[in-house]
């Protein structure tokens, strides 16, 4: 008996599965063949097939397009293995065989549940059947999906990131209306999430707020970069901002996702490259001691923040009270939409770290 073998797909099969937003790139959108048996072992960013067993915490999937497809027991999913980072819902990690395991996120995420936030409900169960190949028997990687590789600019573009104390602190929507506010001041904005776990809700968000184009990760090969190298981070990062502004951007918006305390995140920040790409740093936080605490850290890294934002913004008082201890300023929503004060933000001069850097 082999220990491991190539499947393939009748066309029924093929038609009926449902493929996640992190597989989307994957040749036909559809696997032709599989890979099982007990000896396979799944690296991160591998494509699998998988069976729905059992509906939990996810009860849809986000699809290539951004719809969320209902999910039924008995469904066959694409999905991408991966670790996941989410103090709000799951920490886990890839399971080491085609064991059974979870939908960690809605994007498309496989992986075993290692904690989970106490008021979540369980993960959404998968049984995996086999890791998409193609003719050859050769594991198909979303690292292999990748887009190709962008010509160096020949100049650069201004560069505004976003970052915060962690999941859910208002980094996206900062984000966005920082976009909003670019594009109404006249610019082609370009925008691109570099960190966090593969979805296209972030993304489609950078769109909507008028962005020329917007981008992730995934474009870049990394299905989540919770516990990648970070070198491969950083070059997918270049890579994602050297591609907008290819294709015309005239300002980038980069959200670094998931907080400062996250692994790679923290490591992130105190890393050349990512620095060398960035301009000013807007930092996004849910209360007046994070606010404070992450003005703190950037100052640290030597990285110029030019304000704060973020869901401390939907309480005056907590703004109030972040103004009366931050040298920054602290903008809601509707001022970053404002076209002068979001141009203002690129161009004013910013307090540094050691060294006094500015713009």
């Amino acid at each position: 008996m082999h220990a491991t073998a190539l499947v393939d797909l009748s066309p029924a099969r093929r038609a009926a599965l449902k493929v996640s937003y992190t597989a989307r790139a994957l040749d036909g959108a559809r696997p032709r063949h599989l890979l099982t048996g007990p000896e396979v072992r799944p690296r991160h960013g591998d494509l699998v097939v998988a069976a729905v067993t059992e509906i939990g915490r996810h009860t849809r999937l986000e699809s290539p397009a951004g719809r969320r497809v209902h999910l039924y027991p008995g469904d066959e999913v694409v999905v991408a293995y991966a670790a996941r980072y989410a103090p709000d819902q799951f920490e886990a990690e890839p399971p080491a065989d085609l064991r059974p395991c979870d939908l960690v996120a809605a994007g498309g995420i496989a992986a075993q549940v290692l904690s989970a936030r106490s008021d979540v409900a369980a993960p959404t169960r998968l049984a995996p059947v086999g890791l998409v190949a193609d003719a050859a028997g050769s594991v198909v990687n979303i690292a292999d999906l990748a887009g190709p590789e962008a010509p160096r600019p020949l100049h650069g573009v201004p560069t505004i990131a976003v970052t915060g104390t962690s999941m859910n602190a208002g980094k996206t929507t900062t984000g966005a209306m920082l976009v909003r506010g670019l594009t109404a001041a006249g610019h082609r904005v370009g925008a691109a999430k570099v960190t966090g776990t593969g979805a296209g809700g972030d993304r489609w968000m950078f769109h909507d707020a008028g962005a020329v184009a917007a981008l992730d990760f995934t474009d870049a090969g990394l299905a989540t970069t919770y516990r990648a190298p970070l070198d491969r981070i950083t070059a997918a990062a270049r890579t994602l901002h050297d591609r907008l502004v290819v294709g015309g951007a005239d300002i980038v918006v980069l959200e670094v996702a998931d907080g400062i305390l996250q692994p790679e995140t923290a490591a992130l920040l105190h890393r050349d490259g990512l620095g060398a790409m960035v301009d000013t740093w807007v930092f996004a936080a849910g209360d007046a001691a994070g606010a404070v605490y992450g003005r703190e850290r950037l100052r640290a890294a030597g990285l110029p923040v030019a304000a704060v934002s973020g869901r401390i913004t939907s309480s005056p008082l907590a703004a109030r009270e972040a103004a009366e201890r931050l040298d920054v300023p602290v903008y809601g929503a509707a001022e970053l939409c404002d076209p002068r004060l979001a141009a203002s933000l690129v161009a004013r001069p910013l307090v540094g770290a050691v060294g006094e850097r500015t713009a």
